[in-house]
Order: structure tokens, then C-alpha cells, then sequence
């Protein structure tokens, strides 16, 4: 460097020396690696116009032709609006082309590789790996060069296209770390474009995670061998290369890289907890960015963007946290100030207890499906936890009424069951302070229109996602043929208790709605005598067969609805389930018309076999025919993806 006569700039990689005075391999391998890095860059400016074309086309897309809403619906037909031929045919295509694509993408990729998580994310991830693949390999000359040492007679260096491709793939890895940030930010701009909710993303962060722990690999396996035994003499070569700073820092990379991947196996969340985990994960990602800063300055291009990407989540996550907190205090003052909620506790000594929390907030409604994140202050101000609003968004007064239940086992919401107890044993009246962040998500019900039916699906605390969906579609009109039913399984028949105001409405409703509500419990042999009003209690310890086939019975042409009907198949089938397949292929034969949306949550496995189910509903061909019936929606949540 010192003796050159000019230095050639190439954006993201070292100054060349020109003209080139090394003999004649040496210069050609050195043409070989600047060009393949200058390729390099072109191709990682293509990969990222590929992300942000299909962003902007998605983003475009989804506001010039959005999805219907069902209220805009509903007043088309009030107007008398007709659909013309054209019209009618594209709907049909459309509904054609999405109950083919749920038939075979829906369920479930190989699970003990992926986990939970649909066919169609996981195509979403090969193509993004063929994607890369491709750049991988393109443009590299895959060639041997032998070239003298100087100062040795005997001695040669080999090079060849190991080198280039080594440089290439690490290129790569620090051009997907800002699209790695995007992808775990909870205040997601791939969110406000897309309409996706944030949580959509985790599988695409983790796995991208995973591609860039595997290039970060290759890089550095690529590069050892170069430097240790391509290049001689030896040891000499490989004690000057491993000493340099930028190496030194390189190493600091990987090995945070490989204790960050450690940490988020299922194996390291068990070992450590899941709120250590997820700090250190925070923490480790953040120097990981500044030990590759300092490894491979030039390509910092990457890593500013990824710095930014992670404040601005975090600052965004703080301010909507102050200004829904923002309010006016006690002394006249205007400042932030935490929620008081109201504590009832429901004791289940072998499966946990039940906290149901409830308290008034003055803000703007939410939508039906979104989710807040809380924050207990009595236990740590350090942790929040995802919870879903079990009652309806209603402004009254200037406020909003938040009601939420969750199963106490450990960590905060043990602190909370155990503060709970405490207070309630001294006071009818037991409170605590919670600091809100949210809503997140996305609405369930905008494009539910009435000749729609619902079927909904809960395993435990899960209900709270179903349950503003009936709650919804009990205050509006009913449609003679819409079918809706509810499939709750509950552990022990007390369980209902969680939500007995909510069970109330909906059996007021029940006749005129045609609501049909079944309870299942799933984790009690012996009887259980309750007093709850107006609940019809069938202990059956037959086989699961006739539990399921009593649970069937519709409630349409009661004079009296019962608030529910618990059906028991415990018995000598101990925690057993209900027959998802039975239930949903049911009930989407007996409707009268129209297609079906399955509301669900619950325990990651009762998802996976829904998914399968509601996938071998849905039959392309029937509904070009025009039988709308086996159009079959899956609208889930998935708790065990937060």
C-alpha cells in the first residue's frame, strides 16, 4: 500500500493498489475478488429492490383494491346495489384460487423441524433461500491459482475462488441483518405497510437468524482455511492474520452470534427463562452489530440502518406507552399515570389459578382480535406479556372497559396470583397497577358480513380471543341462515366461571342468533357440584363418542336457552379432547349457505390439528361450482409463537 501509485475505491470492501505489480496469478486472483465483490454489492442492491418492490406492490395493493368491509357490504345490499356478471365472476375466482391455496398451504410443514407453523411460511422461506442461494454463487471465477511467495523459493500460495465466494456470503449476512430487524420489531413498519400482524414475522427472524448464523459460518470456515493452510508459510500467515484488530473483532462476532443462537433454542429459553432470554437477546444482538462494525467497517451501510431500525422500535414502543398513559392526575395535574385494575381469583390447585383483571382506561376503542401488552408494576417494570382483551371495544363515558384472564404457573403472572391472594385475604377489593402498551394486531371482524358463518373454537384462557367475536355478532342483526357456534374446552367445569357475565349475553341471544355453545371438560373424573344459574350440567363418563354427539345438539327452537351445555369426557378417557375433525366437517356440512371463518386459540396442538381440519374443508373445485360452503377461513392465535 505504501509503495502504490493510486488506491482504487470499491464501496464496501478495501482500497486496490494500481496498477497491480504482483506477478501475473496474483493480479488475475485479485481481478477475481474485486469483481466478485463488486458483483456482490449489485446483487445485494437487487436483493433489497426484490424486499422493497414487494413491499411497495403489497402496500399499494391492499389500499387501490381492499378487502371488503362487512359494514360497506351491508349498506350495498341496503341500497340495493347488484353485483354484475363480471363482478360476480372475479368474487368467485378469487374465493376458487384462496380455498386451493388453504387446501394445500395451510396445515402444518414438518413440524420437528419447524415447529408449528403453515406450509405456506415455510414455502415463504425457501424461495427466500433459493433467493439467496442463487447470489451465493453467481458471478464467483471457481478457479486455482498458484502463485510464488516472496522471499521463498519452495513455497506457493494457492488461491482460489474460496476466497471471493467466502467474501460474498458474508456480504450477504450483513445485508439481511437490517430485514432480520424488521422482521422482530413490534412497532413494524413491514406491519403498517402489509397489514401483517408483527407476530406473523417471528418465524421469518428466526430462521432468517439461523441463514445468517450458517453464512457467518461459512465465511469464517472459508477464510480460515485460506489463511491457515492455503497461504504459506505456516504458521507465520495464520499468527498475523488471527492478531489484526479486525480479526480479533471478527472472532467476538461469531462467538456472540453462536451464544445468541444457543440462547433462543428451546433448550436455552428452558434453561435460562424466557424474560432472560428475551433481554439478552436485546443486548447481545446490539454489540453483535457493533463487534461486526468494528470487524468490517466498510459495510457499515448495513449495520447503521440496523442500529436505527432497533431505537426507533424502541422509542415508538415508549411513546405510545406515555401518551396512552398520559392523563390527568389527582392534584390537577397532567401526567403519566399506571392503570388501577380490579383482581378476582379463581383457585385451581393442579392446574394453576385463574386471574380474571379488569379495569377502565379513557382511550380509543381497539379492534376486535388486537392484543395488549401489560406490564405488572407490583411485580417488575422490566417485563410486559401479550394478553387479549376478552370483552368488546366500547367507548362509554370518555373510557374503554378492559377485562383479561390468564392462568398463573410462573414467573409475573405467579407474582400476580401470589399478590392477589394476599390482598383478597384481607379485602373483598383486591387491585394492582398495570402500565399498558398497545393495541397490536390486526381486526378479525371488519370483513364479516351476515351471510357468514362462525364457528369458534377456545382451549382454556384461549376464550378470551373468541369471545368479543360472539359478543360482536350478538349485538347485531341476526340472519336467519347464518349457523354460529361456540367449542370451549375447559379443564374443570368451575372454569366457566372466568367469564359468567359474557356466558349471560350470549345465552340471552342464543334463540334469536341461533348461538350454539358447547363446553367441554376435558380434565375431571368425579362430579363436581356447581350453583352457577342457568347452566344446564350433563355429566356423561360414557366414551368420547357420545359426549361429542349429546355437545351437538342444537339450541334453535329452545323457549328457554340455557347459558351453556358442559359436557364431560373425562371419565375413563382422561384428558381426552373434542374431535376438532368431527366438530368442524359438522358443522360446515349442516349450514344452509355461505362460507365459514373458524375463530380459534389455544394450546399450540389443538392449532395444528385446526389448521389440518379447516385445510381439508376447503375444496377449490366445489366452490367454483357455487357451493360457498367449503370456503373455509382460519382466523387463529397462536400464543405459543409470542
Amino acid at each position: 500500500m505504501s509503495a502504490a501509485e493510486s488506491l482504487e475505491p470499491h464501496w464496501g470492501y478495501a482500497e486496490r493498489v494500481v496498477p497491480c505489480v504482483n506477478d501475473a496469478g496474483t493480479c488475475e486472483y485479485l481481478d477475481a475478488v474485486y469483481d466478485a465483490h463488486d458483483l456482490g454489492m449489485i446483487y445485494v442492491a437487487i436483493l433489497w429492490a426484490t424486499i422493497l418492490g414487494i413491499v411497495f406492490v403489497w402496500s399499494v395493493g391492499r389500499r387501490l383494491w381492499p378487502s371488503p368491509r362487512a359494514d360497506a357490504v351491508m349498506s350495498a345490499k341496503a341500497e340495493g346495489e347488484v353485483l354484475t356478471a363480471s363482478r360476480r365472476k372475479d368474487l368467485r375466482l378469487k374465493r376458487t384460487l384462496a380455498a386451493y391455496s388453504r387446501r394445500y398451504l395451510l396445515p402444518d410443514a414438518a413440524k420437528s423441524i419447524f415447529g408449528r407453523i403453515t406450509r405456506l411460511q415455510v414455502l415463504i422461506l425457501a424461495i427466500l433461500a433459493g433467493y439467496l442461494l442463487i447470489w451465493t454463487l453467481v458471478g464467483i471465477v471457481y478457479k486455482k491459482w498458484v502463485t510464488p511467495v516472496t522471499g521463498y523459493t519452495d513455497l506457493f500460495n494457492i488461491r482460489t475462488g474460496l476466497g471471493p465466494w467466502s467474501n460474498r456470503i458474508g456480504l450477504l449476512a450483513y445485508a439481511l441483518t437490517p430485514l432480520s430487524i424488521l422482521l422482530s420489531s413490534r412497532e413494524s413498519l413491514l406491519s403498517a405497510l402489509t397489514g401483517v400482524p408483527y407476530q406473523s414475522f417471528n418465524f421469518l427472524h428466526r430462521w432468517l437468524g439461523y441463514i445468517i448464523l450458517i453464512q457467518s459460518s461459512l465465511h469464517t470456515i472459508g477464510w480460515s482455511i485460506v489463511e491457515i493452510k492455503l497461504y504459506q508459510p505456516q504458521p507465520e500467515t495464520a499468527r498475523e492474520w488471527i492478531t489484526q484488530v479486525y480479526m480479533i473483532w471478527g472472532v467476538v462476532a461469531m462467538l456472540l452470534l453462536l451464544f445468541i443462537f444457543a440462547l433462543s433454542t428451546p433448550w436455552g429459553i428452558r434453561l435460562t427463562g424466557y424474560e432472560f432470554f428475551r433481554k439478552a437477546h436485546y443486548i447481545l444482538a446490539m454489540v453483535y452489530i457493533g463487534a461486526c462494525w468494528a470487524h468490517w467497517k466498510p459495510l457499515r451501510c448495513f449495520l447503521l440502518p440496523s442500529l436505527l431500525l432497533w431505537f426507533l422500535d424502541r422509542g415508538a414502543r415508549l411513546i405510545r406507552t406515555a401518551l396512552i398513559h398520559h392523563q390527568y392526575l389527582p392534584e390537577n395535574s397532567v401526567g403519566f399515570k399506571a392503570v388501577t385494575s380490579r383482581l378476582a381469583r379463581f383457585p385451581d390447585n393442579e392446574n394453576g389459578d385463574v386471574i380474571r383483571m379488569d379495569f377502565e382506561h379513557s382511550q380509543e376503542a381497539w379492534k376486535i382480535g388486537q392484543h395488549f401488552y401489560l406490564c405488572f408494576t407490583e411485580g417488575s417494570i422490566w417485563q410486559s406479556h401479550p394478553f387479549t382483551p376478552l370483552n368488546l371495544p366500547e367507548v362509554r363515558d370518555g373510557v374503554v372497559a378492559h377485562s383479561y384472564i390468564f392462568r398463573a404457573k410462573r414467573g409475573e403472572t405467579k407474582k400476580i396470583n401470589e399478590l392477589a391472594a394476599k390482598k383478597l385475604a384481607v379485602t373483598a377489593d383486591a387491585t394492582t397497577p398495570v402500565i399498558l402498551q398497545g393495541p397490536y394486531g390486526e381486526s378479525i371482524t371488519e370483513s364479516l358480513t351476515l351471510d357468514v358463518n362462525v364457528l369458534c373454537v377456545a382451549g382454556g384462557t384461549g376464550i378470551t380471543y373468541v369471545l368479543p367475536v360472539l359478543l360482536d355478532l350478538v349485538r347485531k342483526p341476526a340472519s336467519k341462515d347464518r349457523k354460529i357456534e361456540l367449542i370451549w374446552a375447559v379443564r374443570r367445569k368451575d372454569d366457566v366461571r372466568w367469564i359468567e357475565k359474557e356466558l349471560d349475553v350470549i345465552r340471552n341471544a342464543a334463540v334469536s342468533h341461533r348461538i350454539g355453545v358447547n363446553i367441554f371438560v376435558t380434565r375431571e373424573q368425579s362430579s363436581t357440584n356447581t350453583s352457577l344459574p342457568d347452566v344446564k350440567t350433563t355429566e356423561k363418563e360414557t366414551d368420547v363418542q357420545e359426549a361429542r354427539s349429546t355437545s351437538s345438539a342444537s339450541l334453535e327452537g329452545a323457549q328457554t336457552a340455557p347459558a351453556a351445555d358442559v359436557q364431560k369426557i373425562g371419565g375413563k378417557d382422561y384428558n381426552r379432547h373434542p374431535n376438532l375433525a368431527e366438530v368442524v366437517n359438522n358443522f360446515v356440512e349442516n349450514t344452509v349457505r355461505g362460507s365459514t371463518v373458524v375463530y380459534a386459540s389455544g394450546p399450540g396442538g389443538m392449532i395444528s390439528d385446526l389448521r389440518s381440519v379447516v385445510a381439508s374443508c376447503n375444496s377449490g373445485s366445489r366452490v367454483w361450482r357455487g357451493d360457498e360452503r367449503f370456503d373455509v377461513r382460519l382466523a387463529c392465535d397462536d400464543r405459543l409463537e409470542w
